[in-house]
């Protein structure tokens, strides 16, 4: 059984309990076994975290104990704003905690540290076949009809 969770910033003794959920969501996008990060990657996310100068952040839900989800978000400059855009980069619950409002209760948190950042609008991708967070990104977004592109350099 899932308690409300708390959301709540990231603290640096929370490492050994981030880490399986960091871990989770890489594999959930394939990053794991030979295709995982590097481990450098890995240090230097937590590390921006706790960076004054970074403009990446971190929340986790916590229930019972225990670490039940996370989401990063960053901050940036954009060409159609005075105000920073909010780009939710991860979003990632334990199995447990799915379908029991978490993922929602980590969203609205970043809504939140975005209006008190002056943000005017929050946004994030996920991939076209994640059809369970689609059924929650309706709920509480809207879909802004553009396609992502990408290249490796």
């Amino acid at each position: 059984m899932i308690d409300a969770p708390t959301i709540r910033a990231i603290a640096r003794d929370d490492y050994h309990r981030w880490l399986p959920l960091w871990d989770g969501y890489n594999a959930f996008y394939g990053r794991s076994g030979p295709t995982a990060l590097a481990a450098e990657i890995t240090a230097t996310t937590w590390a921006r975290f706790f960076d004054a100068a970074e403009p990446v952040h971190a929340l986790v839900a916590e229930s019972g104990g225990e670490l039940i989800g996370l989401t990063h978000y960053l901050f940036h400059r954009a060409t159609t704003s005075i105000g920073p855009l909010c780009y939710l980069n991860d979003l990632f619950t334990s199995e447990a905690a799915r379908g029991k409002g978490v993922g929602r209760a980590l969203i609205e948190a970043v809504y939140h540290a975005a209006r008190q950042a002056g943000a005017p609008r929050v946004y994030w991708q996920t991939h076209e076949t994640n059809i369970t967070a689609q059924a929650l990104y309706d709920k509480i977004a809207e879909r802004s009809g553009f396609i992502v592109y990408r290249k490796a350099v």
